[in-house]
């Protein structure tokens, strides 16, 4: 079952933010792409045709945060999106087993400026004085907002290594997302708009952290575990191969 947002308020919420701005419902049209028809729509709570795209659009132009949230058998979804994200974690750190030279910590709280959160991942090299990010993706839906994260997240990881002891010479960031023909189909929508953020995929990931001598950006495709049983041995050792193109670099099951 769907729970659905308060169309009326989301509604007038967007209103009140676009004529706060000084803008007309025409402006917004404009800068977003979204008819002006459809617009006027969203203001008066009249949502049952429009599409859960435009609605992000609309509200990432105004700069409104929109929460669309799935309920399954009386709240077990939350339990089962969890599962997922843990297994991806397990196969994460058995990759990361192989690079001895790193030092990871999983699901780092962290507190600073205000700001508050959980940093999926946190690799640290010595030798090199390099810090890794690592956020895990099991859903990859809105491109902007994890970017967003990925940011806020970069942010906070240097205070946490200051209070770690840790004098960091390089930075690198990571997106880790589960295999699957969704995610990969919205990476290549925003294919253009990822490269400039995240310069290499999966092939380069081993290479780096055999040799972190210098900052690195990048997204790789781990093999989706929905459905998998940790009972049985399907967390085997990763490896990274080569995909038939780029940007669709991907760390696949041994």
């Amino acid at each position: 079952m769907l729970r659905a947002v308060d169309d009326q308020q989301l509604g007038s919420l967007l209103r009140a933010v676009r004529q706060k701005r000084g803008w007309r419902q025409q402006d917004v049209a404009t800068a977003s792409g979204i008819g002006r028809s459809t617009i006027s729509q969203v203001e008066n709570g009249n949502l049952d045709r429009i599409s859960i795209a435009t609605l992000r659009q609309l509200a990432h132009e105004l700069e409104v945060r929109v929460e669309l949230k799935g309920w399954w058998r009386g709240g077990d979804g939350g339990r089962l999106i969890s599962r997922r994200h843990s297994l991806l974690a397990e196969r994460w750190a058995r990759f990361v087993r192989g690079f001895p030279a790193w030092y990871f910590e999983a699901e780092v709280s962290m507190a600073a400026w205000g700001e508050r959160g959980i940093l999926d991942g946190l690799g640290w090299n010595a030798e090199n004085r390099h810090l890794l990010v690592v956020q895990l993706k099991t859903e990859f839906v809105d491109v902007n907002e994890t970017l967003g994260t990925l940011d806020r997240h970069s942010r906070l990881a240097r205070e946490i290594a200051r209070q770690r002891g840790w004098s960091v010479a390089h930075m690198s960031v990571w997106l880790i997302v589960a295999d699957s023909r969704t995610n990969r189909r919205h990476a290549a929508q925003h294919e253009a708009l990822l490269e400039t953020r995240l310069r290499h995929d999966g092939r380069s990931l081993a290479g780096f952290l055999r040799n972190a001598a210098e900052p690195s950006t990048g997204l790789a495709f781990m093999p989706d575990v929905a459905g998998a049983d940790t009972r049985r041995e399907n967390l085997a050792p990763v490896k990274a191969v080569r995909p038939k193109k780029r940007g669709s670099g991907a760390i696949r099951a041994g």
